[in-house]
């Protein structure tokens, strides 16, 4: 099976094995402050969103060390059906719970699993059963971190909340916030968090993002965190066995219905196992034989059908997208040139924004990307300055390269 949604949930992705966690790996405390540049502490209050991992038991340090009255909170988002949970298990929270013990900070656990389910776990099914490949972190992020928990934070009279997220906030002299790319590359999770407002960067601190992970590694070792080579997730939080088809089958029984694979004139090649199963960009795993390898172009929900063309036919000029979020608060004037980033990690591509009012726009390739999927999000990064987030929003159609098999903008057309 080859479905595939591009982010994690999870603030921290991959096993330490992966990871370049050489013991020989130091950084002072002093410096890692210095780095953090962390608004002064002052005896302020500070809630620091444990998921039982390295880098929020860092973030706790540091807060701690700059002189915050820190408190670790574990959100307990989602007890499955059968199995583990990567998202908020028990040992997750124990886990949490002894890295406050060790730094000897107050820890509180907090039940968000209504919220979580309504907010991320429920549109993650609805969006893969309509033909799309949603984005749970964006959602996780936008909703339930960012706005539920932050909101909490403030009512207990917070002056920020923090996480173990690879990114940083910078604040200009004329009082604005930028959100840019961590310093590690290898664990930057900027593409997550371009829902931001300016409001919310002013209350959010990424006390690692300025540190790479091997020195998240050593702070954790060398003031002994229990956590300190604690293994990390890589798939969905609440899919831990990866098989996204499974569980959103599991919650909607009986939506799988086999139909048609056509190719992109229309004739019917083969026929597939329910939409669920596949994904656009996907080449294995079709069930059908050709002279050249096939990729599946488009889910095709209304008409239950796989779309299915060659590589030459793949590819796109433009995309249009919707809830667009613009980092600065507003959208640019007129058209402006970008780096657009299509997936998590993934490559840079040169593109021309094209605001259509505050929250849609359209984005036109200089060469045609070969998969985008809609359900996706699309992040703006600032060609002058690539470490810089523009803003972003949720891929809702797109349109292919004439002359090659293509249509006018549609949803995943």
């Amino acid at each position: 099976m080859q479905m595939q949604t591009q982010a994690t949930c999870d603030l921290e992705r991959r096993a330490c094995a992966s990871d370049p966690c050489a013991e020989d790996v130091r950084i002072d405390l002093g410096e890692a402050l210095r780095r953090a540049a962390l608004p002064p502490g002052q005896g302020r209050l500070a809630i620091v969103a444990m998921s039982g991992g390295v880098d929020s038991g860092v973030s706790a340090l540091l807060l701690r060390e700059a002189g915050y009255r820190t408190v670790g909170i574990n959100m307990r988002l989602f007890t499955p059906d059968e199995g583990h949970s990567r998202c908020c298990s028990i040992d997750d929270m124990e886990d949490a719970r002894a890295v406050c013990r060790a730094l000897d900070i107050p820890f509180y656990p907090l039940n968000m699993e209504r919220e979580f389910v309504g907010a991320v776990i429920e549109p993650f099914v609805d969006a893969y059963l309509a033909g799309r490949t949603p984005n749970p972190c964006l959602e996780c992020n936008r909703k339930p971190k960012f706005a539920f928990l932050l909101g909490r934070a403030r009512a207990l009279g917070a002056a920020y909340l923090a996480t173990g997220h690879y990114a940083r906030i910078d604040r200009r002299a004329d009082g604005t916030f930028a959100l840019r790319r961590a310093a590690d590359a290898n664990k930057d999770q900027s593409y997550v968090l371009y829902t931001f407002t300016q409001e919310q960067l002013g209350r959010v601190l990424f006390p690692v993002g300025a540190l790479t992970k091997p020195e998240v590694r050593a702070l954790a070792r060398q003031h002994q965190l229990p956590v300190a080579t604690k293994a990390e997730s890589q798939d969905i939080c609440f899919v831990p066995d990866g098989d996204y088809a499974s569980f959103v089958l599991r919650r909607r029984p009986g939506a799988a219905r086999p139909g048609p694979i056509v190719d992109p004139g229309g004739a019917v090649l083969g026929e597939h196992r329910g939409l669920v199963h596949y994904t656009v960009g996907q080449r294995k795993g079709l069930g059908v034989s050709a002279r050249e390898p096939l990729f599946v172009m488009e889910l095709d929900a209304a008409n239950n059908r796989l779309v299915v063309g060659t590589r030459e036919q793949l590819g796109f000029v433009a995309l249009a997208a919707s809830r667009v979020n613009y980092i600065a608060g507003a959208p640019p004037d007129g058209p402006r040139p970008i780096l657009a980033v299509l997936r998590y990690r993934g490559q840079e591509l040169p593109a021309t924004l094209v605001p259509l009012g505050r929250d849609r726009a359209r984005v036109e390739f200089t060469e045609p990307p070969r998969a985008i999927a809609p359900g996706q999000a699309v992040v703006f990064y600032d060609p002058a300055d690539p470490a810089a987030v523009l803003g972003g929003g949720t891929i809702e159609a797109t349109e292919r390269v004439r002359g090659r098999g293509a249509s006018a903008v549609g949803r995943g057309a």
